[in-house]
């Protein structure tokens, strides 16, 4: 297959970028890795007027932390987080997550930004997202705008981002230095969207749990932040019974829907068995033992 015919613009700045999206947004797309775009495009689901390719923005390129926050431009790729981008727990997270997307060469062109901008339930990096509370910033012909990952996405590949802006970096949360992470993921291939996938960061002090912070890919229609799972655990003790509870909360919150290769019925169970075992991941982390 091939794409229906286009008009490629590559701007040289986030200004030319917006102008052009401006022009005719409802329209126009943003190709940064377009491991997702292109592929619609092929098969012509997706049949922009116009594409508007940002690789020559070298601003976009930032990775940049500066003790509150990690700043990832929307050009960084997946590769990139996975070699290290940062020290202390929000690098192993972002480690971690980053070797379950996709596969090698999906990893060397795609970006985490452009994943959370396409929002496919299935999504890892859209669950870390929510999980940490992050903050996107968009761009358009009116300047920039921050809204939270919680506020962001809105459905299957639907978000708050407007046709004639993109988003241009997202804000991680810094975590402290004594914050366990743990990252799970059910998928039939290796290269296989995940079934459900679990990120769980956890807060432990004089064995009980301080802080935690729970959420799922693809067990409802968007990224899923288990608050109720949360609330079983703060101030309890960091033991595998407690742990259980969380996950049993995690699954009856859960809201996925049948697919060809697994019933929703199984996912839930799928969603408490991965978020039972993200929590442990992040005690162990941490140098937590459960009793």
């Amino acid at each position: 297959m091939k794409p229906a015919p286009f008009e490629y613009k590559r701007p040289q700045t986030v200004e030319e970028a917006v102008a052009l999206l401006g022009d005719d947004g409802a329209r126009a797309r943003v190709l940064a890795g377009g491991q997702s775009l292109v592929a619609e495009m092929n098969y012509r689901r997706a049949r922009p007027a116009r594409i508007v390719d940002i690789n020559a923005i070298a601003a976009l390129e930032v990775i940049e932390a500066d003790g509150e926050s990690l700043r990832v431009g929307a050009l960084v790729r997946h590769v990139q987080l996975e070699r290290g981008a940062t020290d202390g727990p929000l690098g192993r997270l972002l480690t971690r997550v980053s070797r379950h997307v996709a596969h090698p060469p999906i990893r060397n062109r795609g970006t985490m930004v452009g994943s959370l901008a396409y929002a496919h339930p299935a999504a890892e990096w859209g669950a870390v997202a929510v999980a940490l509370g992050a903050e996107l910033r968009l761009a358009s012909v009116g300047g920039t705008r921050v809204v939270a990952a919680e506020d962001f996405f809105r459905g299957p590949f639907v978000t708050d981002c407007g046709p004639a802006e993109f988003v241009i970096e997202v804000r991680l949360p810094a975590l402290g230095a004594d914050m366990g992470v743990g990252f799970v993921e059910l998928r039939r291939t290796h290269s296989s969207f995940a079934m459900v996938a679990a990120v769980a960061v956890l807060g432990i002090a004089d064995g009980r749990v301080t802080d935690a912070r729970i959420a799922l890919a693809n067990a409802s229609s968007r990224p899923l932040r288990v608050e109720t799972a949360e609330a079983v655990l703060v101030g309890a003790c960091a033991t595998s019974a407690s742990f259980a509870a969380a996950a049993a909360a995690a699954a009856a919150q859960a809201d996925p829907v049948s697919e060809p290769h697994a019933s929703a019925d199984y996912r839930r169970h799928a969603a408490e068995v991965l978020v039972l075992r993200a929590l442990a991941a992040a005690a162990a982390d941490v140098g937590a033992a459960c009793a």
